[in-house]
């Protein structure tokens, strides 16, 4: 929750900045997982493309969708497909707004994938991604006691997530850098679970969770918290 939560308050702002408002934007949700995101900006109005390859969260997202009125579900397409080939479905310039969250953990090599999604943004168009902090990786497993753990973190950028997988992070710097190697120069960026990143899977809301996010959300745009962040949100233009 606090995750969705504060990337949709960074995305809106990202939006407000960057479009008129009432503007309707077309927008591609690559990786949408059961669709929080995509179901979210259907409902304020734009036109949603959600791709993902998973059968469950595309049953997921499909069922939460079937709940909205026709208005929305009109707005919003699904599309079962590999993030890597956005170059077989869509036309270049196609989208105002990219979004990839939560996905490049699971790309060995992803800067054909990243290439791809600024290739169907259109110029002045905003590329959302959503990584795991490369650069923050000894906190959780320092903070929970696994000295060992901690040490092997800092020389290293792959992990073993929550659901036991092997996957990898990315570093801020290589990040940027490949940004502006693919014409979508980092814009903005910011933390993301600075303070909950122990709390465990499935933990109840607090009573105060609005006190908590607040806490968060200026975490994740002050320096040196949001580099700590579990998950880095950055925002890069298509120029």
């Amino acid at each position: 929750m606090v995750r969705q939560e504060l990337v949709a308050r960074q995305l809106d702002e990202q939006i407000a900045g960057r479009y008129p408002v009432g503007q309707r934007l077309r927008v591609l949700d690559v990786g949408m997982g059961q669709g929080t995101q995509a179901l979210r900006l259907a409902r304020l109005g734009h036109r949603v493309t959600g791709l993902e390859q998973d059968a469950t969260m595309i049953a997921a997202a499909r069922a939460a969708l079937s709940g909205e009125p026709e208005g929305i579900r009109e707005r919003m397409r699904i599309i079962e497909g590999d993030g890597r080939d956005t170059g077989v479905h869509f036309l270049p310039g196609s989208f105002d707004i990219v979004l990839c969250h939560g996905v490049l953990m699971y790309v060995e090599e992803p800067d054909p994938l990243l290439a791809g999604l600024a290739r169907v943004l259109a110029p002045g168009g905003l590329l959302s991604l959503l990584v795991r902090n490369g650069d923050a990786l000894a906190l959780r497993p320092g903070l929970s006691g696994d000295w060992a753990g901690a040490q092997a973190a800092f020389d290293t950028v792959s992990y073993r997530n929550r659901l036991g997988l092997e996957v990898r992070a990315d570093r801020l710097d290589a990040l940027t850098a490949t940004l502006a190697g693919i014409g979508a120069p980092l814009q903005s960026w910011y933390g993301v679970r600075v303070f909950t990143d122990l709390a465990v899977d499935g933990a109840e809301i607090p009573a105060d969770v609005e006190t908590l996010l607040a806490a968060e959300e200026r975490a994740g745009r002050t320096d040196p918290y949001r580099r700590i962040a579990a998950l880095l949100h950055l925002c890069g233009v298509r120029g």
